[in-house]
């Protein structure tokens, strides 16, 4: 697999190295992320459809962390915002900064299924 994929494209790659090992263990990862992903999209958008805005902070935190175990620097950082404007009540943050978090979301996952193959 050729790692540049990722790196050309923002992804820390080493950052997740350190915490998880090896090239092996960080693919694993990468497919879990993905897993993860099918579900977690839709539902973070259903929590802002629904005002829900304690689940949706649950799950933009679980979003951030594996970003960050997995180098996806932007994804957290964006991640973290939300969690924060979310635990907070801040509706028209996450409102108005959604879709940026969206398409960072897909951005990554889209890299990565190109990556795996």
């Amino acid at each position: 697999m050729d790692t540049s994929i990722l790196t050309n494209n923002g992804v820390d790659i080493n950052k997740g190295l350190e915490l998880l090992g090896d090239m092996e263990m960080y693919n694993d990862t990468l497919r879990d992320f993905l897993t993860e992903s099918e579900t977690r999209i839709p539902n973070i958008i259903n929590y802002f459809n629904n005002g829900d805005m304690p689940n949706y902070a649950i799950l933009v935190h679980a979003m951030k962390s594996d970003s960050k175990y997995l180098g996806f620097d932007k994804l957290a950082e964006l991640s973290y915002n939300h969690e924060m404007a979310s635990k907070e009540g801040n509706v028209a943050y996450v409102g108005e900064h959604i879709e940026e978090l969206l398409t960072e979301a897909n951005r990554i996952i889209a890299l990565i299924k190109q990556y795996l193959g």
